[in-house]
């Protein structure tokens, strides 16, 4: 865990928001930064889509054990479905992991191969692969890419925090959030991570 303090103009922009300010108090220091291990964070992204916390976390395990915590596309390409199926992945799902694992070998999706893709360019390149939604690619921008700033509306966890933290958990159109984000430019991917873990805990 980085417990290095935000950098100066991150903490000054976010600081000028009255909501945000006293999570940075409360949170302390809550990084973006490019991930090691790219491919492994998508297939855990993959694994978590529509699933609880917990049983993602749950399969997950399994999963990464049936490959011998070698996460890798030689790896998931390798292995029989019949034991990632034991590992409680969905038909579905095996097909979105072997999807990216092809991709990786064959385009260059880590943060190096990324790194002059504008995040909309980034954004498509990452949809092209079978069961990567709007919703992963924005995640992976955060947590893999380390984009500073982005705005996942997609994920609910987020308009819900949004909307306790600013109308009292009234409904807000994602116009009404967008412009509350407008605060935090450039940085809206640290606003989004204090309105994660102010939801979450």
């Amino acid at each position: 865990m980085n417990t290095d303090p935000l950098p100066p103009t991150v903490e000054e922009t976010l600081r000028a928001d009255p909501v945000v300010s006293p999570l940075i108090d409360r949170h302390g220091p809550l990084h973006v930064t490019p991930a090691e291990e790219p491919f492994r964070r998508l297939c855990t992204s993959i694994i978590n889509q529509q699933l609880s916390t917990a049983s993602a976390d749950a399969i997950r395990s399994r999963t990464f054990d049936a490959l011998d915590d070698d996460v890798t596309p030689g790896s998931v390409l390798a292995i029989e479905e019949d034991r990632l199926r034991e590992a409680g992945l969905s038909r579905t799902k095996v097909d979105y992991l072997r999807s990216a694992a092809e991709a990786f070998r064959e385009r260059d999706l880590t943060p190096a191969g990324l790194a002059n893709a504008s995040d909309e360019a980034a954004i498509d390149e990452l949809t092209r692969i079978r069961g990567v939604g709007d919703w992963t690619a924005r995640m992976y921008l955060i947590f893999v890419l380390g984009r500073e700033d982005v705005l996942p509306l997609g994920d609910l966890a987020v308009r819900k925090g949004i909307e306790q933290l600013y109308a009292d958990g009234d409904d807000l159109a994602r116009a009404e959030m967008r412009e509350i984000a407008e605060a935090w430019r450039p940085y809206r991917s640290y606003g989004t991570r204090y309105v994660w873990a102010a939801y979450e805990r």
